[in-house]
């Protein structure tokens, strides 16, 4: 396998400083029994990697020194350990931020542990040409996606799936209704999914051109947020009968939570996915949730089996993941990451990966 290039965090001071590009050569003499090699074709940033790469321990956690950030990536297997199985040299992979969750259940969902111990924060990440990583890292990827494609689905497409479909029996189905706020890469997903199986999507956001575009992957109404100050009862007017969303996908937490409140209906689910919010937006009136009593429900991620769900769901209903209109190269992060910051994006944020 020829060398290539890596980034790597050398600190936690901000990625302008932190965020450094460095050569990088793998080879197969470093495999072990448990390791895949992954040629890297393309990776997609989250809002977890700007926080990792500035909050010097903080919210985020610490990270091993000199560690490669970024979790969501897709690639090409070169080689296996002896100890591989079901996966090949030749095989499209996507990562599972999680590795180190423990591979003998299927079903375990990830805490805040696993999730800070995952890819790019103690484990080598996928801003990189190469990756050897756990096998328990990757799964098999859609084949009907490109690796661009595919390489959305690490974090917000699986979170978003989670959020939908994770609670037995309270799945969402054909004409349910489902709030999603703002136009990130969970809101996005979860928008694209439920209008998959036929549910009725309202969506929040700022923007008049992001609305337009909501309404063409599929929401029935938008919402601005900053134009309609009881957001949460405006949606709920929308629903039939006015009784409010089956479920709610709440990016911002505290910020927006009595907001969700108010636009759910009586038993039905929000799920906290995001805290796009401030954290000192205050404390949520208890009333709020004795009033409109549902299920609030946080989601990390979710299982390898429901991972295995989402590729199989996208292959069947020909789910094709919205990307930002800019594309990255490799060595353009600090611009992708800037893009990030500034909010300026639609959906995931792409980062293509030429060998």
């Amino acid at each position: 396998m020829t060398a290539g290039k890596k980034w790597i965090l050398t600190g936690q001071e901000g990625y302008d400083t932190s965020l450094q590009l460095v050569d990088s050569d793998i080879s197969t003499d470093q495999l072990g029994p448990d390791d895949v090699l992954v040629q890297l074709q393309a990776a997609s940033l989250n809002y977890r990697d700007l926080v990792i790469a500035k909050s010097d321990g903080g919210v985020a956690g610490s990270i091993t020194p000199n560690v490669v950030p970024g979790s969501d990536g897709a690639g090409m297997v070169v080689a296996v350990g002896s100890s591989v199985t079901g996966l090949g040299p030749g095989d499209r992979v996507i990562t599972y931020l999680a590795p180190t969750l423990p591979p003998s259940d299927e079903t375990a969902l990830p805490g805040a542990a696993e999730i800070v111990a995952g890819l790019g924060q103690k484990v080598d990440g996928t801003l990189a040409n190469q990756m050897l990583i756990t096998q328990h890292g990757v799964i098999k990827g859609p084949s009907n996606l490109t690796p661009v494609q595919a390489a959305t689905l690490t974090c917000s497409g699986l979170t978003a799936w989670n959020a939908l479909f994770g609670v037995s029996g309270r799945e969402i189905k054909k004409g349910d209704w489902v709030l999603v706020q703002g136009t990130g890469g969970v809101s996005i997903a979860a928008l694209q999914f439920a209008v998959a199986v036929g549910a009725n999507v309202i969506a929040t956001t700022s923007s008049e051109e992001k609305a337009e575009r909501l309404k063409e992957l599929g929401a029935r109404h938008v919402i601005n947020y900053k134009e309609t100050e009881d957001w949460g009862e405006a949606v709920k007017k929308y629903t039939p009968g006015e009784k409010g969303v089956d479920m709610v996908v709440d990016v911002a937490g505290n910020s927006s939570l009595v907001q969700s409140l108010a636009a759910v209906r009586t038993d039905g689910i929000i799920c906290l996915v995001g805290l796009l919010g401030k954290f000192d937006a205050g404390t949520i009136p208890m009333m709020s949730a004795l009033w409109r009593p549902c299920i609030v429900r946080g989601v990390l991620l979710g299982s390898r089996k429901q991972y295995r769900d989402l590729v199989r769901f996208v292959e069947e209903k020909g789910v094709v993941p919205v990307m930002d209109d800019v594309v990255f190269g490799l060595q353009d992060v600090k611009e992708a990451y800037r893009r990030m910051e500034e909010q300026k994006h639609f959906s995931k944020i792409v980062i293509k990966i030429e060998e």
